[in-house]
């Protein structure tokens, strides 16, 4: 490009890379991880999981295909920023919209392009998550330094994205109704729900298992969301309170939850999982599932011999736990997103085991 750098990002040791800007133009401090989709910026700019964080994209080419309306994953991005290789502002797709930029202006979302972001994912891969500061480029390298050093990654992100009211989402042909936990839920798993013949009444995070029990529910789904599990000690403490009484189904977020109702424990992993090509084994039937992650903890091995809890997904990358289950409880939970937009497709078959032991619970009463 003929024209001088506008934007910068900088990192807390202290690293400059220079591009320029797109989007909002506002500063921002966020923790900067990496996704490596092909496809699927538009989801992942609306997966509520990224609340403030910065996402670098592996794959060079983002914006060529716009936005569109029906794409959406939350009716309000709340990502930290957007960092790639090179940005396209001329989209080719007839169901577009808008441009990318257009849509990040309107959400008070910065983003940068002409970054060597193969660099900077080594960079997280080496050294991990961490703060990074979005700028404009007169930001001085000390003076970036102090705000990163005075600037505290906030840990209220599950309840500043979670629903803040009660809503419905009636199926077609209702065959069960299910209350899901929204602790940063994705559109496409009320509509995956749905497309199951399951209703769904939307509830926020920290709704009490005693007011679950009130709206009648044939089984309990706990949501994706951001950030550390343990932030949310009313939503494991309704977990462990309907463990037992209604099939429960957790994913990402809502699988740490579920693990930690049980007495299994958390950790942060050294730069997460992010990205479409995730291969899982499900050990009960031995087959690999190619998978979608967006997470940054997961559920410590050794803790789950203490629990309830059986393993019944790994990840073959890097042997972490991707799936828990306790039969007596009719309760199980994934790491991972069968309901992943774009795709992979692999793993919907997990809908239809929650259908299954909600017909079986009804069987029984």
């Amino acid at each position: 490009m003929a024209e001088q750098y506008n934007r910068k990002i900088i990192l807390e040791d202290g690293t400059q890379y220079y591009g320029y800007g797109f989007g909002d133009n506002s500063d921002k401090v966020c923790e900067i991880v990496f996704n490596t989709s092909m496809v699927g910026y538009q989801e992942i700019i609306s997966d509520p999981s990224y609340t403030y964080q910065a996402v670098v994209m592996t794959y060079p080419l983002i914006g060529n295909y716009g936005i569109c309306e029906d794409d959406y994953e939350s009716k309000n991005p709340s990502i930290g920023a957007l960092i790639v290789r090179e940005y396209n502002d001329f989209p080719s797709n007839f169901r577009s919209v808008e441009t990318l930029s257009e849509t990040m202006k309107r959400y008070s979302i910065p983003g940068i392009h002409g970054v060597d972001t193969r660099q900077i994912t080594r960079s997280i891969r080496d050294l991990g998550s961490r703060k990074v500061l979005i700028c404009n480029i007169d930001m001085s390298l000390e003076a970036g330094l102090k705000i990163l050093k005075d600037t505290e990654i906030p840990r209220d992100a599950v309840s500043k994205v979670s629903s803040k009211s009660i809503t419905e989402y009636p199926a077609d042909n209702e065959e069960y109704h299910i209350v899901a936990i929204d602790c940063g839920m994705k559109l496409n798993i009320v509509r995956s729900l749905n497309e199951k013949g399951c209703s769904v009444t939307v509830v926020p995070w920290n709704t009490t298992a005693d007011d679950i029990i009130k709206l009648n529910p044939d089984g309990v789904f706990i949501s994706n969301g951001p950030g550390d599990p343990t932030d949310v000690p009313e939503t494991i403490e309704t977990i462990k309170n309907l463990k037992g009484k209604y099939p429960i189904f957790g994913i990402c977020l809502g699988h740490q939850i579920i693990s930690l109702a049980y007495g299994a424990k958390t950790y942060k992993l050294k730069f997460g999982h992010r990205g479409g090509n995730h291969p899982v084994r499900n050990l009960r039937t031995n087959k690999i599932e190619i998978t979608s992650q967006n997470h940054s903890y997961a559920v410590d091995t050794s803790s789950i011999s203490d629990t309830d809890l059986d393993i019944t997904h790994i990840n073959l990358l890097d042997n972490t736990v991707e799936g828990v289950e306790c039969i007596k409880d009719k309760i199980f939970s994934v790491q991972y997103h069968p309901e992943s937009a774009p795709g992979p497709q692999d793993s919907k078959y997990l809908f239809d085991r929650f259908k299954e032991l909600m017909k079986e619970e009804k069987d029984n009463a």
